[in-house]
């Protein structure tokens, strides 16, 4: 049985749509017009199909998104979001799109219907990444800080009523705006920044693991699925070669392990695919590299065919059908209810300790879906959030065991 069609797929902050190549065999498989989109603006929903959040032009306040079919070059749905997007992502099922705005709001779309579900307030200046680690969502902003979201609360009015703070961390120890983040098995995650350092940080610890130190600014990074490395594309066209060394045994010249370079100008986007055999590469240079990372030498080259290179991803076409898809709505709809839940487990993620919960969790979204909000789990309207509390804390504490098994099992950098 052959083995699925795997694309690389590149877009360029210029209206030249988005290409794709055969990852194998780096032959032409498609180009999608009209498309000209910021670093992070492009994601496959599910590999089903394409979003793209469009360079704003004309001075307006509001966005454009586009949505593409994988057998169709042109356009199938426009939207228009309250103000222009500089980030998505969206959950591993594809239920829900997430949008990152210039102004700072983080808007939160069901996939299906299009409705807005919620909009909130998340930075103080433009979002600029995303990640997502089961229903944790990441944020980056140029403000240079770093906000960790639960979108269960996020979906729930009384949750967020409940809330000292919208977000559960807000991490402000990067000096610069933020690039990019990256999430890792155990709720491991690493950040980049203008202030030419990668910061890693434990979601179930709330803390920052270690920072390295660059001699440029760090425009994007993907991580090696093997666990122990991640890249870190530079501002001078290298692709550097990090520790993740969160056992703590690596400091200083270590840090660095060595360099791939081929691009002549900053490598603004990065991914690996799942079997951490090859990585890809894309630069304002125009260039798509596609490496080898255990040669460490380039096996492919393209150019795009006009422009930086802003985005690159490693896609699996699904080609199935789908029902009409749907604008994404500027604003909320009163008393609409979500048509899935938030389960966003990677396929390619080990099981955890925590995803046993998960059956609970499910049964707060449905209760947010029949009620409007968790309190019918926690004795009827106005009653005690002790059980709510109680799993969160199970939740927690299972995640940092889980973590801590993670991290004591990460080869560090001296034996590489």
């Amino acid at each position: 049985m052959a083995a699925p069609e795997q694309l690389v797929l590149a877009a360029s902050s210029a209206d030249a749509g988005v290409a794709a190549w055969d990852l194998r065999t780096g032959g032409v498989a498609n180009r999608y017009h009209p498309c000209a989109s910021r670093p992070r603006a492009v994601f496959s929903i599910a590999d089903r199909f394409l979003a793209a959040a469009q360079v704003a032009t004309g001075g307006g306040n509001s966005g454009l998104v586009h949505f593409y079919h994988w057998g169709k070059p042109q356009v199938a749905v426009k939207s228009f979001p309250a103000e222009p997007i500089h980030a998505l992502i969206a959950d591993p099922e594809g239920s829900y799109l997430i949008g990152g705005g210039s102004n700072g709001n983080i808007f939160l779309w069901e996939v299906a219907s299009g409705q807005l579900l919620h909009t909130w307030h998340g930075h103080y200046r433009a979002v600029r990444c995303f990640a997502l680690y089961d229903y944790w969502l990441v944020s980056g902003s140029e403000d240079g800080s770093i906000r960790v979201w639960d979108l269960i609360t996020m979906l729930d009015e009384q949750s967020r009523l409940n809330a000292k703070t919208l977000y559960l961390y807000n991490f402000s120890q990067h000096a610069l705006p933020v690039t990019d983040v990256a999430c890792f098995l155990g709720g491991i995650v690493v950040s980049s920044s203008e202030d030419r350092t990668c910061k890693i940080w434990s979601l179930p610890q709330g803390r920052m693991l270690r920072s390295i130190s660059f001699p440029v600014s760090i425009d994007s990074v993907a991580l090696d699925s093997r666990g122990h490395i991640f890249y870190a594309g530079g501002r001078d066209g290298k692709i550097y070669v990090a520790a993740m060394g969160v056992d703590g045994s690596s400091h200083g010249s270590d840090d660095i392990l060595g360099a791939l370079d081929d691009h002549s100008k900053a490598v603004t986007s990065l991914a690996s695919s799942t079997d951490g055999l090859l990585l890809v590469s894309g630069s304002e240079d125009g260039n798509v590299r596609v490496w080898d990372t255990r040669s460490q030498q380039v096996i492919r080259k393209v150019k795009h065919s006009q422009g930086p290179v802003t985005n690159v991803l490693i896609v699996t076409p699904k080609n199935v059908n789908l029902p009409p898809l749907q604008p994404l709505r500027k604003v909320c709809a009163e008393n609409v209810e979500p048509q899935s839940v938030i389960l966003p487990r990677s396929e390619s993620d080990v099981p955890t300790l925590g995803y046993k919960t998960c059956a609970y969790a499910e049964r707060i979204l449905d209760a947010i879906q029949v009620h409007g909000d968790s309190s019918i789990l926690f004795g009827g309207a106005g009653g005690s959030n002790q059980q709510g509390t109680d799993w969160r804390s199970r939740y927690l504490e299972l995640q940092d065991l889980f973590a801590g098994e993670v991290l004591d099992q990460l080869p560090s950098s001296r034996s590489n």
